[in-house]
């Protein structure tokens, strides 16, 4: 059977090489905050999806009362 991980690189670690491979051989100018800011992008998904949850909890919670 094939053993299947997914190991592979995501589209934002794609995309964060390539930044980052731009600006080191000079070809974009932007600053270093901006070439990393793919690598953030999952964990601002979860931090949006934990924000979204509590607000809806609380929201609840308050209709309940």
């Amino acid at each position: 059977m094939e053993d299947r991980h997914g190991n592979g690189i995501t589209l934002m670690g794609a995309l964060a090489v390539l930044l980052i491979g731009l600006r080191l051989a000079g070809l974009i100018d932007w600053p270093w905050w901006a070439v990393l800011l793919p690598l953030w992008g999952p964990f601002a998904l979860v931090a949006a999806l934990v924000l979204v949850i509590a607000v809806l909890d609380i929201a609840t919670e308050a209709l309940k009362k």
